[in-house]
């Protein structure tokens, strides 16, 4: 599929936005999905070409992060392998099975995690109290990763919630490794996406440029400012992508 030079450049720059909001608080495809679809790319391959240029973002971002000493890879390695293989399992299921139902829960469950970032005290940038093993993390992040391949909206305020309520981390370092993990799902259901026929390469990577300069800023400032930045984007972006849901359920 071809497009004129002019909307490939207004898709890089949604793109871009796209991406300095993922880094941060998740909901990114609620940018580039509906500007895929806005010009004429079918749902199927917008989904597809949606996930090369997010895989770039949360690449982008989970380097920024790593360099700067908020991951630690082999106390990632269960979680990574579980998301990995969960995300796998997603998108193959969704090619069989209807995910409505989905649409219909999800919205209450991210309002819950709304106000629970909003209102809890222990969401800061400081650690507290660990609930789970490293089984146990590995196990919650790969229901997560299975949510993303199957289904996708509202993913990093899910991996946020595992990493700060069960697992103890500061929301700074609960960002990072949720981008790490959401690098994992991204590149496990494009992988499967890709094998479909379903990825626009040429457009995904002009997007792919915009997601992975608009990830590093928006990395850099989740660094700089912490809970401050972190916390309101992610309440904001639960509830936007609950009321687009909602919307798409009941508005009609």
């Amino acid at each position: 599929m071809e497009l004129e030079v002019g909307i490939l450049v207004i898709l890089g720059l949604c793109a871009f936005v796209a991406g300095f909001v993922d880094s941060i608080a998740g909901g990114g495809g609620l940018i580039t999905i509906p500007a895929l679809l806005a010009v004429g790319i079918p749902p199927a391959q917008a989904l597809g070409t949606n996930k090369l240029q997010a895989t770039f973002g949360s690449f982008s971002a989970t380097l920024y992060f790593w360099r700067r000493g908020y991951i630690e890879l082999a106390e990632m390695k269960g979680a990574i392998l579980a998301v990995f293989i969960a995300s796998s399992m997603g998108t193959i299921f969704v090619q069989f099975i209807d995910a409505a139902i989905l649409s219909r829960v999800i919205p209450f469950l991210l309002i819950g995690f709304a106000l629970y970032f909003l209102f809890s005290p222990k969401v800061s940038n400081e650690g507290s109290k660990r609930y789970l093993g490293a089984l146990g993390m590995a196990l919650a992040a790969g229901v997560v990763g299975f949510y993303d391949g199957f289904f996708g909206p509202g993913t990093g305020s899910f991996f946020a919630v595992v990493f700060v309520a069960l697992g103890g981390y500061g929301i700074t370092h609960a960002t990072a490794n949720a981008k790490l993990l959401n690098f994992t799902s991204n590149v496990a259901s494009l992988l499967f996406f890709a094998l479909g026929g379903k990825v626009l390469w040429i457009i995904g990577l002009v997007m792919a440029i915009g997601q992975y300069l608009g990830a590093r800023l928006g990395s850099r400032a989740a660094v700089k400012h912490g809970a401050r930045i972190i916390k309101p984007l992610i309440v904001t972006a639960s509830l936007v992508i609950s009321a687009r849901l909602l919307w798409q359920q009941y508005g009609g």
